[in-house]
């Protein structure tokens, strides 16, 4: 396994891998890799000839007072996974390989505005900036994305088809822990007291699987899956929604595939869940 810093070197490597009619897989992270990551390399692996993932903490998507300094970093550890994972390459650059004096951002109208978008609001211009980065330097065939983060997801495939990039984006699923908890690499921030009481996320998405089908309307789903958090002091709802799967706008009724996601704050720690039901 190979490991690059630069634009250039990784433009060269994947270029001569590509003179040879290989396929590329992406898998774009943060780093602080954890089971969902390896479940997104490990499909790349399956369906490419070469896998690069890339490990870097994007800059631009985080906002004022939120946790750029604190976010987990152990490139170390990082790269002992990916290699015991047949990944091929990793992408490593600095934020001054990425952004030198940048002028050109890359954000999407509609989809980025309602649920975390409403908090972050410069989050999303952020994740699309560095992905279309990202796309243009490795050039993939493939990337892969979590279904943890289903708004992102939803936001890449449409700048995909938008912005016309000739690449499949394959949504992976959730990786949860044995009790439900929802695999993410801020849930090292939680304290035993904490990481118990984040469990109320994972019950509110069981509560929501259990009752949506029944036809009831959205305003319902929604009251009894924030019941369900709200028993838990520690938890503070930042939201809970029910969206179009397509437009992630709000819908009161269940009438088309929707999104049923949310973002809590256990303590300072924001965590995010969610699911999807299809009619």
């Amino acid at each position: 396994m190979q490991v690059t810093k630069t634009v250039e070197e990784t433009r060269a490597l994947v270029k001569a891998w590509k003179r040879e009619g290989k396929t590329v897989g992406l898998v774009p992270t943060m780093g602080y890799l954890h089971e969902g990551h390896a479940s997104l390399i490990k499909k790349c692996r399956e369906e490419n000839d070469i896998v690069v993932v890339s490990v870097f903490v994007n800059p631009t998507q985080f906002g004022p007072n939120e946790d750029l300094e604190a976010y987990p970093r152990d490139f170390q550890r990082d790269s002992a996974l990916c290699e015991s994972l047949g990944a091929d390459l990793i992408f490593h650059p600095e934020p001054e390989d990425m952004y030198v004096n940048p002028c050109a951002y890359v954000s999407i109208d509609t989809l980025s505005e309602n649920l975390c978008g409403k908090t972050r609001p410069i989050h999303f211009k952020g994740v699309c900036t560095v992905v279309s980065k990202l796309f243009h330097i490795v050039a993939p065939d493939r990337a892969y994305f979590g279904q943890k983060d289903a708004q992102q997801l939803a936001i890449i495939k449409k700048m995909v088809q938008d912005l016309n990039f000739d690449i499949q984006i394959v949504g992976c699923p959730i990786i949860r822990e044995a009790d439900g908890l929802a695999k993410s690499s801020r849930n090292t921030y939680l304290n035993p007291e904490e990481r118990r009481a984040a469990l109320c996320l994972s019950r509110a998405v069981k509560k929501g699987q259990e009752i949506i089908a029944k036809g009831i309307d959205s305003e319902t789903v929604l009251k009894e899956m924030r019941a369900v958090i709200e028993t838990e002091p520690l938890a503070k709802i930042d939201y809970v929604s029910v969206v179009d799967a397509l437009t992630m706008q709000d819908v009161e009724k269940v009438d088309r595939d929707v999104l049923v996601a949310m973002a809590v704050y256990i303590g300072k720690t924001r965590l995010i869940d969610n699911f999807s039901y299809e009619v």
